[in-house]
């Protein structure tokens, strides 16, 4: 795992804010995948305006074309008490986008793509075994100030796992690729029983990776995780740690010109519940989180798919 200096995050974000290229996400997945920020670019502070486009009316607009114009980017909070992390790598562009509460120390989401391109395997995560890190490469968020960020030794003896809100298994197309899942501002809190298989958060992670991830499924999936962080949607405090009490996805898939949407919604304290069980509107979850998923398609295609029953045939679990 790269050792990357917090003093550089200032100096990055300015180059961010004003040198970003946009993801076309029409192209992909043969299109060039998104902007080339430098990995560990920074703690980004913005400002996200009403937006003016009558055609998406509720638009990120931060200034930032990562952010404003990739669809899987939820709503964005903004503002002093949240920091925007964006992960990319040399060759693959932006790896995944986090929101983080500083004052509740925790991810309010993870957002990324899924798509042909960044699906290949060219890392083993077995090699951590013979790294430095001797298979254990969690590590502090480096651009975090600590003031805000949660560290290695609150996990410790507080009888929750690590768990990845973007799996590590869904970026092994490098070894940088896959370094950056597991930086701690890409986890929450989670019991084991939950987490690992078969509880119903490792199931729905292998459902995604190993049926709709598939190059005749897909021609890229857009994907939201998170845990809830919001007043009464939390389990508990342990140490420096929010638990949520409740995991949500929302995924959309765009296959030709054609969407469809499906979200995830589960509580931490029922892990042997079925994927199937937890299926529900992005409409539904976007209610219970207070989250704007998928803000960024034109309102058309956002309403349509984000109104629509959940289609089980479709997402292979009728």
């Amino acid at each position: 795992m790269k050792k990357l200096h917090f003093t550089t995050w200032l100096f990055s974000a300015l180059l961010l804010l004003t040198a970003c290229e946009a993801d076309d996400n029409d192209k992909l997945p043969t299109g060039d995948p998104g902007g080339k920020e430098k990995a560990g670019s920074g703690a980004l502070v913005v400002t996200n305006n009403a937006s003016e486009d009558q055609t998406n009316k509720n638009k990120n607009v931060t200034g930032n074309s990562s952010l404003d114009d990739r669809y899987e980017i939820p709503h964005i909070v903004g503002g002093t008490d949240n920091y925007i992390l964006i992960r990319s790598t040399s060759v693959y562009g932006i790896n995944y986008v986090i929101e983080w509460n500083n004052t509740k120390k925790a991810q309010r989401w993870t957002a990324y793509q899924m798509y042909e391109g960044n699906s290949g395997t060219a890392w083993n995560r077995n090699n951590w075994q013979s790294t430095e890190w001797g298979g254990d490469p969690f590590q502090i968020d480096p651009d975090l100030p600590s003031y805000v960020r949660t560290e290695l030794s609150d996990y410790r003896g507080s009888g929750y796992t690590r768990g990845h809100i973007i799996a590590s298994q869904d970026r092994v197309n490098s070894k940088e690729a896959n370094e950056q899942t597991f930086y701690l501002s890409n986890m929450h809190p989670q019991k084991y029983a939950y987490n690992g298989a078969p509880g119903v958060w490792g199931e729905m992670e292998n459902f995604l990776r190993g049926n709709w991830n598939k190059r005749n499924f897909r021609d890229v999936l857009y994907v939201v995780k998170g845990g809830t962080i919001k007043d009464g949607q939390i389990k508990e405090y342990v140490k420096n740690l929010l638990v949520p009490q409740y995991f949500f996805m929302a995924t959309v898939c765009k296959i030709g010109n054609t969407y469809k949407g499906v979200a995830f919604w589960s509580n931490h304290d029922e892990p042997t519940k079925t994927v199937k069980s937890c299926l529900i509107t992005i409409d539904e979850l976007e209610s219970k989180t207070g989250i704007d998923f998928f803000c960024n398609l034109p309102d058309d295609i956002e309403t349509a798919i984000e109104s629509e029953k959940v289609d089980y045939e479709f997402w292979k679990l009728n």
